[in-house]
């Protein structure tokens, strides 16, 4: 007889686990939500959805906000899918976190407006702001003689991106050139400064070292701006010193996308 209690206690006990097992998997379950939006599907949790109050995804999630479902039965929502991502990352993360590169603000913008996240089209729009007062200012890097500043180039561009991109592509071929001499130039912010330019009769020449040790052209490091230009898809707007003739002989060069 003890032993039939017993059997029927441990019995007992492995139902009560596996239906409690049985109910956790199907909360974890329920709280997993998978979203259509515009061909693209998503899958998230519950409470990433409903993180804003009063946002379209919380009040589709709740029942206030009526919703039609796809022929596999999940959410489905008329929105551009691909942009959809940066709208869960920030339910994910709080903030807003973008790519290098991404050019779609006004659009994010209109995303986060028809979702009702007002805190994500706020700070997008901010972004906008400052890339549109960016594109306007003109920022340059200039590459001179620290004995005579009449000699070198200038670069413009209205991408500080742009100019900071050119600006480690000359100085590491500069270095490469130097065999081992940095000390031979110098860089801040805007200017790379170099120790020595020499005048010869087939053009400028940009000479690193005491001794006189040819290095490299000026024509070189010009070459090099207008490939790196090239290849970010910017354009050369003008030569701004046009009286030289030609783009090897100017001392300013202008970029723009």
């Amino acid at each position: 007889m003890e032993r039939k209690a017993s059997r029927r206690e441990n019995e007992c006990e492995e139902k009560n686990i596996n239906s409690e097992s049985s109910e956790l998997d199907k909360d974890y379950k329920t709280s997993l939500i998978t979203l259509n939006v515009g061909g693209y599907l998503y899958i998230t949790q519950k409470q990433t959805l409903t993180k804003y109050p009063d946002s379209f995804l919380e009040g589709i999630i709740n029942g206030r906000i009526m919703c039609p479902f796809d022929a596999d039965g999940h959410y489905f929502i008329d929105r551009d899918g691909l942009l959809f991502r940066h709208i869960l990352n920030f339910l994910r993360n709080g903030e807003l976190l973008l790519p290098e590169g991404f050019r779609e603000n006004q659009l994010l913008a209109q995303e986060a407006e028809f979702f009702q996240l007002k805190v994500l089209s706020e700070a997008v729009k901010s972004r906008w702001e400052k890339e549109q007062l960016a594109s306007r200012e003109t920022t340059f890097l200039e590459i001179t003689d620290s004995h005579d500043r009449s000699q070198g180039l200038r670069i413009f561009c209205n991408a500080p991106e742009f100019i900071a991109k050119i600006k480690s592509r000359i100085v590491l071929v500069s270095k490469s050139r130097l065999d081992g001499f940095p000390e031979e130039f110098s860089v801040s912010s805007n200017i790379i400064q170099f120790k020595y330019f020499i005048k010869s009769e087939n053009g400028t020449r940009l000479v690193l070292k005491e001794d006189n040790t040819f290095v490299c052209t000026l024509e070189t490091l010009k070459f090099e701006a207008i490939m790196t230009a090239l290849k970010c898809g910017f354009r050369l707007l003008t030569s701004l010193d046009c009286s030289r003739g030609s783009i090897v002989h100017s001392d300013a060069l202008h970029f723009i996308k």
